[in-house]
């Protein structure tokens, strides 16, 4: 899964990447959690950069589940599974998004040691996702979205065995375009990045702590394993 990641890169950056029409200002931010805000570009038509909430509501949803710990939005969908959940097939045929990144963090959870992973030349990347919108009965509305993830490749599998699906910019018009007829046709594109895009670099365990948001949180750090207890038999 993808449960962290960040975001640096301005928006006048991406729309020389991705263009967007929209001009909207973002603070950087390094340690961005499940239920914050989070920026998507999507076709809404015209092509726009936008905040949502990280954690997919299902519409169906009635008012007082909202919030539930038993319906709690999906941060993930599986690329696998995609047009088969109905708590997401109908987003992936109609209302994808790409969700910009400068790194995101997984955990080896055999020793503690988180890392932050992004791509060699640090250049900013796209994850796949997909964006729905809850209507309450009072009229009100909650935009939200869920990042698509896929197997991990061999270089990362060691530290985690999902990744999200990156999506190129070379493909952003397929991606946000694409009739809801032809959707199936996308699922190629939701494969693992290759080996070489991606690099992983051991962090501080302060990005465990969600109010932690910082640069500092990139610099290299390895956390040091507790000792073996001795076998006194």
């Amino acid at each position: 899964m993808c449960g962290r990641f960040a975001l640096a890169t301005p928006p006048e950056d991406l729309r020389q990447i991705v263009d967007f029409s929209n001009r909207i200002n973002f603070p950087p931010r390094y340690n961005i959690a499940p239920t914050q805000p989070v920026s998507v570009i999507r076709a809404v038509p015209g092509r726009e950069i936008a905040l949502v909430q990280w954690g997919l509501i299902a519409p169906w949803l009635k008012p007082e589940q909202v919030g539930d710990k038993a319906a709690r939005p999906q941060i993930n969908a599986r690329a696998e599974t995609i047009t088969q959940k109905p708590s997401f097939k109908n987003a992936f045929r109609r209302r994808r998004c790409l969700i910009p990144s400068d790194g995101f963090y997984e955990w080896d959870r055999s020793v503690g040691q988180p890392y932050r992973i992004f791509r060699v030349d640090e250049q900013p990347f796209f994850m796949a996702g997909i964006w729905e919108i809850w209507t309450g009965a009072d009229g009100s509305e909650i935009e939200s979205c869920a990042i698509i993830t896929t197997a991990a490749n061999d270089r990362l599998s060691p530290i985690h065995h999902r990744m999200p699906a990156m999506i190129a910019p070379a493909q952003a018009d397929d991606w946000l375009s694409a009739p809801e007829t032809e959707a199936e046709k996308l699922l190629p594109l939701l494969g693992s990045a290759d080996e070489d895009d991606f690099h992983a670099t051991p962090i501080s365990k302060r990005v465990n702590k969600v109010a932690e948001d910082d640069s500092d949180l990139w610099v290299r750090h390895v956390e040091k394993a507790p000792p073996k207890q001795m076998d006194l038999f």
